[in-house]
């Protein structure tokens, strides 16, 4: 009995964190460039002093989904997201590199070039600094172009241009940040293959249906491990009174 017990109790709170992982997708759903974490379960033998005749349920995200999401149009200059396969390199607050699919851009008040989400965008050689100017233009290859105060309509200086990489997708992982690393910690190379849309953002790829169903079977999933607790509950009861009868 203890056995079913023991599985039964970590099968239920092993549910318990699974729901948080598709509730956590279901609530960036609307998250530009968000990308849903993959979630599975598996049995892990408890290993001890004696022979692992114990076994528990875990849960574990092992990946996150790289499936790029829909582009979706905004006419702003600024905004930007990849077209097909890559990342927009910004600067972690760590002072390390991390990556982005999309980011609503934005000058601050010194001319550092940031992403939607407050972090330094990266250049060729380091955070993009942009002087004051009338116009800015974003080229296909992360080109950085302005119009400086006072210049003709026809005068565009290059600035710098966004770094994008496009690494294997196996050496890539989502950090606690919600921002995407190299699993080595080292920068990632810089590729000119990668292309850069601009006046678009990228929708988030969670799909609502798929995890508003994954949510609610592993609700069942939860009830019927209450259950399976309480049947070893009453089986561990009626034993006992076995016991006292002999």
């Amino acid at each position: 009995m203890d056995k079913m017990l023991y599985v039964a109790m970590t099968g239920a709170s092993q549910n318990a964190l699974a729901q948080k992982a598709h509730a956590n997708n279901l609530a960036n759903i609307s998250t530009s460039g968000f990308q849903r974490d993959l979630e599975q379960a598996r049995s892990m033998p408890v290993f001890g002093d004696s022979f692992p005749a114990r076994a528990y349920a875990m849960t574990e995200r092992p990946a996150t989904d790289f499936t790029p999401g829909s582009l979706m149009e905004t006419g702003r200059d600024l905004d930007v997201a990849i077209g097909g396969d890559g990342f927009i390199a910004v600067q972690a607050p760590d002072g390390s590199e991390a990556y982005v699919r999309t980011a609503s851009m934005n000058i601050d008040a010194l001319g550092v070039l940031r992403a939607g989400n407050g972090m330094p965008v990266m250049g060729n050689g380091g955070p993009i600094a942009v002087p004051p100017e009338q116009k800015i233009e974003v080229g296909e290859d992360g080109t950085i172009s302005i119009r400086a105060m006072g210049e003709g309509p026809r005068v565009m200086a290059e600035v710098d241009r966004i770094k994008m990489v496009n690494p294997d997708l196996k050496t890539m992982t989502k950090g606690p940040d919600g921002l995407i690393h190299t699993t080595t910690g080292q920068p990632a190379p810089a590729d000119a293959n990668v292309k850069l849309v601009s006046g678009f953002l990228e929708n988030s790829n969670v799909n609502a249906v798929e995890e508003m169903t994954s949510v609610l079977a592993l609700s069942r999933q939860f009830e019927l491990h209450i259950k399976m607790m309480t049947t070893a509950k009453e089986g561990d009861e009626a034993m006992a009174r076995v016991l006292q009868i002999g």
